[in-house]
């Protein structure tokens, strides 16, 4: 199980229904692509953190762990505007307002992505997948990205199995033996994967499987006071953007 997952199954708000949390999380994703940076973006990055740090009882260091790789790609991305390759001051060049370009796209995507950690924190897949068919999401396609879901645990358990094994037989002792451990943990996990679909298949068809699997979901209801409630702070982190837009700007 991934870092993040056993984090939304041990989550203070594992029991709270689906739609409360996506009201909170998404809205935060889509509040800081959709404000103005300055203020907007960056009161929904201060808010998403204290909700994660404090509410979600999400811990800082497993926070930092899971967002570091997002924030990596929300840097490389705004780099490139803080140059302007060509013209006829030399190849290279610092970009007219490229600083403020940069940091106005490196808040937003910084805090769209606290947003959506907000509800991958709080929200197992597996609590989330078999609600979708409720919502018009074709069965076939909820059941595809169940099995997705699983294999992937199993075949990321297998690699690591495997790599184990490797090492306890020296096989990453020099560089060649460490190419030729990559390319026999690449062939092992191929045949393992296809030995697992195969299997997987063998035991639905023997339980009688018609096209729909069927799982039991806990039990869950939309909390109006928690959607309310992040209705309202959303609300607020709207119009205060809009109030401090002006003087800050």
């Amino acid at each position: 199980m991934l870092p993040i997952d056993a984090a939304a199954h041990a989550s203070r708000w594992r029991r709270r229904h689906p739609v409360d949390k996506a009201v909170l999380g998404l809205g935060l994703t889509v509040l800081a692509i959709s404000l103005p940076p300055w203020p907007g973006a960056a009161l929904v990055l201060v808010a998403a953190l204290t909700v994660l740090l404090g509410p979600a009882g999400v811990p800082g260091r497993r926070l930092w762990r899971a967002y570091r790789v997002p924030l990596g790609f929300c840097v490389t991305g705004a780099l490139p505007l803080l140059v302007r390759v060509g013209g006829p001051d030399g190849f290279l060049t610092a970009a007219d307002g490229g600083a403020v370009r940069a940091g106005g796209l490196l808040l937003r995507t910084s805090a769209a992505s606290l947003g959506v950690l907000l509800f991958a924190f709080t929200t197992p897949m597996s609590d989330l997948l078999p609600r979708l068919v409720r919502a018009g999401v074709p069965a076939p396609v909820v059941d595809v990205a169940l099995v997705t879901y699983r294999m992937s645990f199993l075949l990321l358990d297998s690699v690591r199995r495997v790599r184990e094994a490797q090492a306890a037989r020296l096989g990453h002792t020099t560089r060649a033996a460490a190419w030729r451990s990559l390319g026999g943990l690449g062939a092992t996990a191929f045949v393992r994967a296809f030995d697992r679909a195969a299997r997987l298949q063998t035991g639905l068809a023997g339980r009688g499987y018609d096209g729909t699997l069927r799982v039991l979901v806990p039990e869950a209801r939309v909390s109006v006071p928690f959607t309310a409630a992040s209705a309202a702070l959303l609300a607020a982190l709207a119009a205060l953007t809009f109030v401090l837009e002006g003087p800050l700007s």
